[in-house]
């Protein structure tokens, strides 16, 4: 068989040295979604933690580690999007977004927990689930947190970044009084770029919702509870000068935070590097559902066996595989209460889902290290026959590497649990598949997946 008449060309030109804070601060656009966040949301925190930290002229080694203590802070964040939607029997990414404005108080909390707790079930089955949720409020937070704070330090560390980046993620939630969380830190136990951090973020999310004014009494009426006194000094400092809010209001904050003197670290680009930032986001992808765990890295296994089977170069097939790490990238932008639903998904359920590699291409495409990969992440729901989704194209349109992407994508989802049904076995998985062949399967490279799990069977064997 030939597939030298879909095959993609792969951009070879090498790219110019990386500035690091491109690559993850436009990855931190996903991170937004997934808290429901205004797009930019990180970016924005991090333009505030700059000027606190200037305001308080930190070493410049320092604010390169604030830099990404604060556009990675919600790195994390995905794997507890599972246990809210089903502890509080609501949308995860509405009730995180909202859960930002609460005022910490307890009395805040649970009036918060009131109104967002089961508002869909019926009335005894919510107060049942309130007062359970009510009478271990404490301990339900700190888990919530302890989950996000753990996932996102050790990430942080995979990606190379120092201990004290990974301890200001790690530490976000903690607050100057010791009344935060997971670990109660007080005062200066607290890592300073995590207390900068959870400051700017308040800050963004405040001036979001209500105006600077609104943003700059959410922080000095949490001087000496939630934040460091003379962090606060700081920032009402910053915030004296008509600039600071000019670039906090501006479209292209990006460009703006890009060019701060913290976000000048380089790195060359070389593969390592890339599959390393690749493998970090997709476990973030992959922590957002139970029933997706390990998704992204069995889909890019099996590309890269159909891909060895097709015969594609080393190079190629390394490439390829980043774009299916990252496929489903698009997913941080969907409930869990879609994504782990037991039942039949309604219309509106199904417009949301559909929309992920939308997202996935989209994102990719703002990041220059991936951008060759995006339309490959973003037609993985595409068919032969023109009946796929986002887009609806077919045929010839389709790229080999995309159809590659498409058969180990569906073979891994009908090979795995899923909350409406059980793992199908391999034999039946394949035999569905070569009944859509032409249709939505491209047959050469099912014939490659069978061809790769039969050469590994016996291998093991």
């Amino acid at each position: 068989m030939t597939f030298s008449h879909y095959e993609k060309t792969r951009p070879e030109h090498p790219l110019p040295p990386l500035q690091m804070a491109e690559v993850f601060g436009m990855f931190s656009y996903a991170l937004d979604m997934t808290e429901g966040q205004p797009s930019g949301h990180s970016l924005r925190s991090t333009w505030v933690g700059a000027h606190v930290a200037q305001a308080i002229d930190m070493p410049i080694d320092m604010q390169s580690e604030l830099f990404f203590s604060i556009v990675l802070k919600d790195i994390g964040c995905s794997s507890n999007a599972a246990p809210v939607a089903k502890l509080f029997q609501t949308d995860d990414i509405t009730f995180k977004r909202d859960y930002k404005t609460v005022d910490g108080s307890l009395r805040g909390t649970l009036q918060f927990v009131l109104n967002q707790t089961a508002r869909n079930a019926g009335f005894f089955t919510r107060m049942k689930t309130i007062t359970k949720i009510a009478t271990n409020t404490d301990q339900i937070t700190k888990d919530l947190i302890t989950t996000r704070c753990e996932r996102g330090a050790r990430i942080a560390q995979q990606l190379q970044f120092s201990d004290r980046v990974a301890d200001g993620i790690a530490a976000l939630d903690e607050h100057w009084d010791g009344s935060g969380a997971p670990k109660r830190l007080r005062g200066k136990d607290i890592p300073q770029a995590a207390n900068i951090a959870l400051l700017s973020q308040v800050v963004d999310v405040f001036h979001s919702e209500h105006g600077a004014t609104a943003a700059i009494e959410a922080v000095t009426g949490r001087s000496g509870t939630w934040f460091d006194p003379i962090l606060v000094k700081a920032f009402v400092k910053a915030a004296d000068d008509p600039a600071f809010w000019l670039g906090l209001r501006d479209r292209d904050i990006a460009t703006r935070v890009f060019a701060l003197p913290g976000a000048q670290q380089t790195r060359d680009v070389h593969d390592d590097f890339l599959d390393d930032v690749a493998a970090a986001f997709a476990q973030v992808v992959d922590a957002k559902s139970p029933f997706t765990a390990d998704h992204s890295s069995r889909t890019a296994f099996y590309a890269d066996l159909i891909a060895e089977e097709i015969g594609l170069s080393r190079p190629h097939r390394r490439w390829l595989y980043r774009a299916s790490l990252l496929h489903d990238l698009g997913k941080l932008a969907v409930s869990n209460r879609i994504l782990d639903k037991a039942g039949k998904l309604n219309e509106e359920e199904w417009t949301i889902v559909r929309a992920h590699p939308f997202h996935s291409e989209r994102l990719l495409k703002q990041i220059t290290a991936f951008q060759d990969i995006a339309s490959i992440a973003g037609a993985h729901h595409e068919r032969l026959d023109g009946r796929g989704y986002p887009y609806g194209i077919g045929g010839n349109e389709i790229a080999l590497e995309t159809r590659i992407l498409t058969v180990a994508d569906v073979f891994d989802a009908l090979s795995a649990h899923r909350p409406y049904r059980d793992a199908l076995p391999i034999n039946d998985v394949l035999a569905m598949m070569d009944r859509d062949i032409d249709r939505a399967f491209d047959g050469g490279c099912v014939a490659a997946l069978k061809s790769g799990l039969h050469r590994i069977k016996h291998r093991v064997a």
